[in-house]
């Protein structure tokens, strides 16, 4: 049989079936009758009808959980290959199943990020309109990026990685550095160790003119020598500190 033949029984199925499916209040009654709970009234049917619904409930939300799941995996999936418009639709998605996960604020940020730095036109969604979106409106998805963040830390406080994304974005997309160093502060209250955010702070530091500080956190940079490339960089960008510390 050649293709053409087949679409056209396909399609021909399609259309008979749906012309002779049942309405939404016939299959409700049949489901009433299924379940021989059409109309509970007294104590005994109310609570036969319960147990035989419950089950009903409990796979629905299972289901839709699952979804959610489902649209949260993809979404790393994308942003792993670094398909950052699919990704975000993707948290978006995930995230009207759980409207209170943190963690889908902190993705929907990074690839509103990324996608503000785009060179080309692109289209997003925001309220399940599709929006066309030129370079010369990156601030709202700026915006966008910064809400997220602040929406992650609301839920969980101590996300330490909506911190550092935040402090990020003021630092290097928004031109905001005094903004960012509580967020970074509270960081390296817990990650210790991370030079990528010392470095981060330390230029927020030097761009709010707090010279001491900077100079510090360079130092502790250079000390913990994390590699020859950023003990290089933090003893050069100490040196510009300094120099413009002596210029005031």
């Amino acid at each position: 049989m050649k293709i053409e033949s087949v679409l056209a029984v396909v399609l021909a199925s399609a259309v008979l079936f749906a012309s002779c499916s049942p309405s939404y209040n016939s299959v409700k009654r049949m489901q009433r009758l299924e379940e021989g709970v059409a109309n509970p009234t007294t104590k005994e049917e109310l609570e036969e009808a319960i147990k035989k619904y419950e089950a009903r409930a409990m796979d629905l939300v299972l289901t839709e959980a699952q979804t959610g799941m489902w649209y949260k995996l993809l979404g790393t999936r994308y942003l792993d290959e670094r398909m950052y418009r699919k990704a975000y639709e993707a948290f978006r998605k995930a995230l009207l199943y759980y409207p209170d996960n943190a963690h889908l604020y902190y993705y929907i940020a990074i690839c509103a990020g990324y996608i503000a730095n785009s060179a080309i036109d692109y289209s997003f969604s925001v309220t399940g309109q599709e929006i066309l979106v030129s370079a010369s409106e990156r601030d709202m998805l700026l915006e966008l990026s910064e809400s997220s963040y602040k929406q992650a830390l609301e839920i969980d406080p101590k996300y330490y990685r909506a911190m550092y994304g935040i402090g990020v974005l003021y630092v290097f997309e928004l031109d905001q550095p005094a903004d960012a160093i509580p967020y970074l502060e509270r960081f390296l209250d817990t990650q210790k160790r991370d030079s990528d955010a010392m470095f981060v702070l330390a230029r927020a530091y030097y761009q709010t003119y707090q010279f001491d500080k900077a100079v510090v956190l360079y130092d502790k940079i250079i000390a913990l020598n994390p590699n020859a490339e950023k003990t290089a960089e933090a003893k050069a960008n100490k040196k510009v500190v300094l120099d413009a510390q002596y210029a005031n």
